[in-house]
Order: C-alpha cells, then structure tokens, then sequence
C-alpha cells in the first residue's frame, strides 16, 4: 500500500469526482494522503476534506505565492487550525523564484515566520523550493524545525546532503519519471531508505506514462516502480519505506 505523502484534492479540477475518486484509493492500493494546504482558505478546505475521510490527513499553511497578502491574524489562524487532529503538519511554505507571484523579501519573511510557528508548536513542515535553493537552505539552517520534508524535490546531491543532515525528508513526485530527468535520479539513489518519501503533488506533474493528464493519487505506483529500478529493489519495499517514513514524519499512529 502506498501513502500519497502530497496531494491537493480541494483543487477545482476534482470538484466533478472528487469523493469517487478518494473512495477508489483503497482498492488500488494507496493507504494514505496528505492533502496540502496553499492559502488560508485552502487549510479550512483541506480540513473539510481529511474530516471526510479516516485515511486522510491535512496540512495548514501558506504557498510562497500567495503570501503576498498574508498577515499577522493569518498566522494566529495556522496556529489555531494546527490543533485540529486531522492536520498533520504546517505547509506548504517556503520560496519560489521562478514565478515570483510574491515579492522575495515578502516571501522569507512568511516563510521564516511559519518556521518558527511550527518550532513553537512542534508541527513538521512540508516545503517548497523553486528556483530558491540558496536562500531556502540558509533560511532552514537559521530556524530549526522539529521534522519536515522538502517536497517534489529536483535540486542536486549537496542540495539534498545539507537538508538530510538537517534532519529533512526528501520527496519524490511525478518529474522523476520523466524523459529529461537527469541530476535527480543520483539524489534518488543517494538518499536513505529512512528519509526518503513519494508524493503525486495531484492534480499537478503526473508522471509518465500518464504525463499531461490530470493526475491523482492512483498514479503513485509509476514513481515507486521509478524509484525501485533506481535504487535496485522492488515496489513492495519502496512502498514499505515510504510508508513508514511519512507515518513517522507526520507522527501518524
């Protein structure tokens, strides 16, 4: 079975399908998701949707897009929310340079403060890093964090070393399948079977051979039989792994 460590099942393109969809989980093997927050009106959804389901869990927080508008009540807001039972840890954050829909100096400023609400409270977070390799690791470095994950990760070896030794997760989607995957495939191979996680980042970045389509959490066994050709084992191992990986990440019992 597979645990789904990163989905977005309040996006709109699941409004058609959405509980048929999360109901078909089980029987095609997926145990669990994480469906993740990008905004404060995300997180109630999120929580709407994991209260639904007993094998579903949330995250509250807010994407470095949106930012943008963020204030000191939305953090109380994320503080109060982290109490629900279904959320599991705060995120996304972080920084993305690529589309810079947030000012970056807006951007490190709500990133390092929902690091240090998470450190407060002991909530792991779930990261977001575009673009943004040197100013993300500096700004991990700085505020320590009990647990977290740095999400559909594509950076380099060294990148992934610094947030290992950090005491990060790293997690694999739907890109390390694809064609031009090239430098992500040695990170693959180089983190440890106890720090290393598989998400879908649905209805976003399916893999091959579904890529282009809308994707979900049906799709995960494409990047565990991935990642078990890359690292010389088979499916059910990975599916193990990372299972229990992201159950110990999200203090899931």
């Amino acid at each position: 079975m597979f645990f789904d460590s990163h989905a977005h099942y309040n996006d709109e393109k699941f409004d058609f399908d959405r509980e048929e969809l999360i109901l078909s989980f089980k029987d095609n093997k997926v145990s669990n998701f994480v469906n993740v927050s990008d905004s404060i009106r995300s997180s109630y959804k999120c929580i709407d949707i994991a209260e639904k389901y007993d094998f579903a869990y949330c995250s509250v927080g807010v994407h470095p897009h949106e930012v943008k508008n963020m204030t000191e009540s939305d953090l109380d807001t994320i503080k109060k929310l982290c109490e629900h039972e279904k959320v599991v840890a705060i995120g996304e954050i972080g920084l993305d340079y690529y589309y810079n829909y947030s000012p970056k100096d807006v951007q490190k400023k709500w990133f390092e403060r929902q690091l240090i609400l998470a450190n407060e409270i002991n909530m792991p977070v779930i990261i977001h890093m575009r673009d943004a390799t040197e100013d993300t690791v500096n700004i991990i470095r700085e505020n320590p964090v009990p647990k977290g994950v740095l999400h559909c990760f594509s950076g380099s070896v060294e990148t992934a070393k610094i947030a290992l030794n950090l005491g990060y997760y790293i997690s694999f989607a739907g890109p390390l399948t694809f064609k031009n995957a090239k430098g992500i495939l040695d990170v693959a191979k180089y983190v440890p079977d106890d720090r290393i996680l598989i998400e879908t980042d649905s209805p976003y970045l399916s893999p091959e051979p579904v890529r282009g389509k809308r994707n979900s959490s049906l799709h995960i066994h494409h990047i565990a039989e991935k990642l078990a050709e890359l690292r010389g084992t088979d499916v059910t191992n990975i599916a193990k792994i990372t299972s229990d990986n992201a159950k110990e990440l999200f203090n899931i019992r």
